[in-house]
């Protein structure tokens, strides 16, 4: 059975991207749950546990709350945005309410991971920015880490700091 998920404005629609791999689901899935690893080294709390929440932080730029709501092994990952605070748009609470899901298939030899950031439409200011960044961590980081164990997050402050010395 599978759930669809509507966001405070009632729409199941959002951003979505997909892609494929020549890896398992098992693969996709532990990925996908080491978010420090292809999203943030700035992340605090636990993302691998149903139930869970962990907060993201980039800079005094943005800050998100996410509670992990589907962990289905192999298949599904999903988190509900529940605070939020981007501090370059005037509605810095555009993400609340909004929900992230991660949804694997096998496809062939390989696996198709499909992305979708539900409740961020093209209506809100923030959607091209983060058509953007999410283009990075998902196509580009995430997908790295899956292909080859190495993502490109963002560096926590002080080892970035340490970088540009």
């Amino acid at each position: 059975m599978t759930t669809k998920l509507l966001n405070k404005r009632g729409s199941d629609r959002g951003l979505t991207m997909t892609f494929s791999v020549d890896r398992s689901p098992k693969e996709v899935f532990d990925a996908i749950n080491n978010v420090r690893r292809w999203w943030s080294e700035e992340i605090d709390g636990s993302t691998d546990k149903l139930g869970a929440t962990f907060t993201y932080r980039y800079k005094d730029m943005h800050r998100s709350n996410q509670t992990i709501t589907e962990l289905v092994p192999h298949e599904k990952v999903a988190w509900h945005v529940s605070d939020s605070q981007l501090n370059f748009f005037r509605d810095k609470g555009e993400w609340d309410g909004t929900d992230i899901v991660f949804e694997i298939a096998r496809k062939g030899d390989g696996t198709e991971l499909r992305f979708t950031h539900v409740g961020l439409v093209p209506a809100l200011e923030c959607y091209g920015a983060c058509e953007k960044g999410w283009g990075h961590y998902i196509k580009n980081s995430l997908r790295s880490l899956i292909k080859t164990g190495e993502g490109h997050p963002d560096r926590k402050e002080e080892e970035a700091g340490k970088k540009a010395a």
